[in-house]
């Protein structure tokens, strides 16, 4: 039997929430029809998805399994049906997704003199949403930074960067023509994952701008964030023995789009002569 992807999204929201009436309210629904859809899901896959006692409900082995397996189930369902809407209003259309400091300008020409029918659009990703909006159809491809969780993704590898110390104005090292790692040792780094508990999680380089120039640590950023964002209270200086920032191109696997393809032919093509090509 098929799987029914609405009682999986039934499923998956019971899952999340543990407790089927809070489950119901938020799918809108009455719990009872939300039961009968959770029982019917289990008589279709022929497991127990969840042990129901007086404590409260929690997953059985295979409902944990369905658990891992859902989401990107119904990403992929979503993503297609994203697909299908965009080529149902018009099949040259094609949304390029790109990180902060990638410049795509020439790799969108490059693309639109070839296919001048085409309507290209950009749409800016970040460090913690660059997979999803590719795997959900958001964006059709994107120019992706590492680290870079590839799972269901192509990746292509375009170029890499050298990375530079972001700095207060008035650090002890502002004015150094370059520095090693070991010149910023004892430093408070600024990362986008390592906040506190109790910090505002920093999402978008502006907000490692802030950060920096209230004196509240430094960080490394790629040669492009400092050569298109400059500031009178931060200052570059290059970092020669740090890891390169790597730059991939990336989209779903099982994509099998002439658009998606020339797009990235062209920005494999552009990339050969540099990023800033």
């Amino acid at each position: 039997m098929d799987l029914d992807l609405r009682k999986v999204r039934y499923f998956a929201t019971v899952a999340e929430l543990l407790h089927f009436g809070r489950a119901a309210e938020r799918l809108h629904i009455a719990q009872p029809v939300l039961s009968r859809q959770i029982k019917a899901l289990e008589k279709d896959l022929g497991a127990a998805l969840f042990e129901r006692d007086s404590h409260g409900v929690t997953l059985t082995p295979a409902g944990r399994q369905l658990l891992d397996d859902a989401g990107s189930l119904l990403a992929a369902a979503d993503a297609t049906r994203r697909r299908v809407r965009r080529t149902a209003r018009g099949p040259g259309r094609l949304v390029v997704g790109f990180r902060a400091g990638v410049v795509v300008t020439p790799a969108v020409r490059a693309f639109g003199a070839a296919h001048p029918d085409v309507d290209v659009q950009t749409c800016r990703v970040e460090w913690d949403d660059q997979e999803r909006l590719i795997l959900d159809g958001t964006v059709d491809l994107a120019y992706v930074r590492t680290p870079i969780d590839g799972t269901g993704l192509k990746l292509v590898p375009l170029f890499g960067e050298a990375r530079l110390a972001m700095l207060p104005a008035d650090h002890r090292l502002a004015g150094k023509q370059e520095l090693v790692l070991a010149d910023l040792a004892g430093e408070t780094w600024l990362r986008y994952t390592d906040t506190g508990a109790d910090e505002v999680p920093i999402r978008v380089v502006e907000e490692k701008f802030e950060r920096v120039a209230s004196g509240a640590g430094i960080t490394l950023v790629p040669a492009s964030i400092a050569a298109q964002y400059s500031r009178s209270d931060i200052t570059y200086v290059p970092v020669t023995d740090a890891e390169p920032d790597r730059v991939f191109l990336a989209w779903e696997t099982s994509r099998r789009s002439p658009l998606v393809t020339a797009f990235a032919e062209a920005a494999r093509s552009l990339s050969r002569k540099g990023p800033g090509a």
